[in-house]
């Protein structure tokens, strides 16, 4: 007796088909990129140029401790959260507060125009055993506030955000508004957990 047979599917082009359709969806899908903190370092300074002293004014200090409290200019604050519009006080010192940043004049080639400007850094310290979740809630704090106060000047200037503005109007904003944070390095100053 003859042996019969089965019939076959060619399967050749399955391959084929497959690594068209992996290649399809790799390249449409979108992956998220905005991951990580933003920072762009400072130049390096010149050595022949002395550095100038900031006054003690024109400083905002937070330290977050090993257990992730917050301490802002020695006083504790109990919601990071808090922290943006706290930040955003500083910077704008809207009732020129003695004890708050002094305000100084810059001019924004931009712009054409001298404009009023903030003096006011934030400085920064953590603990070396310093949750990394809430490092990060401060630093979106911090940059929050300086998004914030950006967009509100661009809106207030141009009647609208800062995202939608010319990229010469932007550069003036960032001139005017920079995101002064100054990170100092993490220091043991809580003790070991």
């Amino acid at each position: 007796m003859a042996k019969r047979e089965l019939p076959r599917v060619n399967t050749t082009s399955t391959a084929d088909i497959s690594f068209l359709m992996l290649t399809f969806f790799l390249l449409t899908s979108s992956i998220d990129t905005q991951m990580g903190i933003q920072r762009r370092l400072p130049p390096p300074l010149d050595p022949t140029v002395e550095p100038q002293p900031v006054k003690e004014r024109n400083v905002l200090k937070i330290m977050v401790n090993m257990y992730d409290q917050l301490l802002v200019n020695g006083e504790p604050m109990s919601n990071v959260k808090d922290l943006k519009n706290r930040t955003k006080e500083f910077i704008t010192n809207m009732g020129d507060d003695p004890n708050m940043p002094e305000k100084g004049s810059k001019y924004i080639e931009e712009f054409g125009e001298t404009l009023p400007y903030s003096k006011g850094v934030v400085s920064l310290q953590n603990d070396r055993s310093t949750s990394y979740q809430m490092y990060i809630a401060v630093q979106n704090q911090l940059a929050e506030a300086f998004n914030e106060l950006r967009d509100e000047f661009s809106r207030q200037r141009f009647g609208k955000n800062f995202a939608n503005l010319s990229k010469s109007n932007q550069e003036g904003v960032q001139k005017l508004i920079p995101i002064s944070i100054s990170e100092a390095e993490p220091s043991n100053y809580g003790g070991n957990r």
